[in-house]
């Protein structure tokens, strides 16, 4: 079993996996997990190594954003419109 980073060694990397990126944002893997599969949420995968990284200044960002659009009450198929139109 693989130890966890430290949240000071977690700040200071430029990427994170989906479970640091959990214990940062305070939400759960599940919803992290259905943002990344809907296209939501990017991320970076190495050839050699399957695990997903993120880019932890952009998704940190990406999840308040999508935070404050379902907080103002617009649906998934409504979030996912608007951030398709910002790339």
């Amino acid at each position: 079993m693989s130890r966890q980073r430290t949240i000071e060694k977690i700040m200071d990397s430029e990427y994170v996996t989906i479970g640091e990126l959990v214990r940062l944002a305070n939400t759960r893997y599940s919803t992290l997990k259905f943002y990344t599969e809907e296209g939501m949420l990017p991320f970076e995968q190495a050839d050699t190594n399957l695990t997903r990284r993120y880019k932890r200044v952009e998704a940190l960002c990406r999840i308040e954003e999508i935070r404050a659009m379902r907080q103002s009450g617009k649906t998934i198929p409504e979030i996912k419109e608007i951030l398709n139109s910002h790339k």
